[in-house]
């Protein structure tokens, strides 16, 4: 899986990707028979296996352990940390529906207007013509403005940017833990506050028969943080004090703490799906199950990728072995 994900370096010696024309990615999925195409596809084939790299790459370790953090990842974090800023200077408005405050499209329109700027501060000079293409899953990344929801679809965007991002050289494959615990991690927490301060509406919710209103990947790479843990079980996520004392360490339980904060009621009624999880033996058989369920509930479920962008960095062009 580590084929895109280029080896240690300086950036210097990455020379910018040979005879690549960067594109304004496109929707290639617009009927349910284009589903095959996409499973067909090199984007789906790099997509994968960049979360599965990232899977085994955070396994058995905690949020909070040593790694290392290149300028690339300290740029990626000031990065959501401005977008975080906006929300501050972007106040919820008075109206009368209770969800989707209409400030978010004001809120939005900023990100639309900056996005490749902020894109152009991440990438080095060299790489520059890449910024509108790779930019564009930052856009896609953070909920619909129309709309107002967020979901799995907007979730996969932003790994979609990462994976360009290590495509094209700017991550390395030393790079994999500080992805997932400073970048990926931060963008759950702006995440979490978007929904929270303009009440978005979950996209393609299942509802009670989801895993979550509005996240997947940190419940895959947290289960693995977990694997051959000496005491937590997953068994013991559903109690409170366990997720109290633990989730600073774990992105799982961070996933269960905030559904928790937004949710009423008994666990098992009002996320059912994660509860029969809880009764899973071990945090591998965890881990695999949620793989199996991300591809067959996220990636094979056309209202979720008739929205995904094809481009040149992720093609919709059958792999080529």
């Amino acid at each position: 899986f580590t084929s895109f994900l280029h080896l240690p370096g300086t950036s210097e010696e990455v020379a910018p990707p040979l005879q690549q024309s960067f594109m304004i990615p496109k929707k290639e999925i617009n009927v349910v028979s284009d589903m095959a195409k996409w499973k067909r596809s090199q984007a789906y084939a790099d997509y994968m296996g960049f979360i599965l790299t990232l899977n085994e790459g955070v396994k058995g370790k905690k949020l909070t352990c040593e790694y290392k953090v290149s300028e690339p990842i300290e740029k990626l974090v000031a990065l959501l940390n401005t977008l975080d800023r906006w929300i501050d200077e972007t106040p919820p408005v008075d109206q009368p529906s209770r969800f989707g405050n209409k400030a978010f499209r004001t809120w939005y329109a900023k990100l639309d207007q900056e996005a490749e700027k902020l894109v152009a501060t991440v990438i080095p000079k060299h790489l520059a013509d890449t910024a509108p293409e790779v930019a564009v899953y930052l856009k896609e990344s953070v909920g619909n403005s129309t709309r107002i929801d967020y979901g799995t679809g907007h979730e996969a965007a932003f790994a979609a940017f990462l994976c360009c991002l290590c495509k094209i050289g700017v991550l390395r494959v030393d790079d994999q833990m500080a992805i997932v615990f400073k970048v990926f991690n931060r963008y759950l927490e702006v995440m979490r506050k978007l929904q929270k301060t303009y009440r978005m509406e979950p996209a393609g919710s299942q509802g009670v028969w989801g895993l979550d209103d509005f996240q997947f990947l940190p419940f895959i790479w947290g289960s693995s943080q977990l694997i051959d843990h000496p005491n937590l079980e997953p068994r013991h996520f559903v109690d409170e004090k366990v997720v109290n004392e633990n989730h600073t360490d774990f992105m799982f339980l961070e996933c269960i703490l905030f559904i928790t904060e937004m949710k009423t009621g008994p666990f098992a009624e009002h996320s059912n799906q994660l509860w029969n999880i809880s009764a899973v033996p071990s945090w591998s058989k965890v881990n695999q199950g949620l793989i199996r369920m991300y591809k067959a509930e996220c990636l094979e479920k056309f209202p979720v990728i008739q929205h995904f962008k094809f481009g040149s960095l992720l093609p919709i062009q059958p792999v080529t072995s």
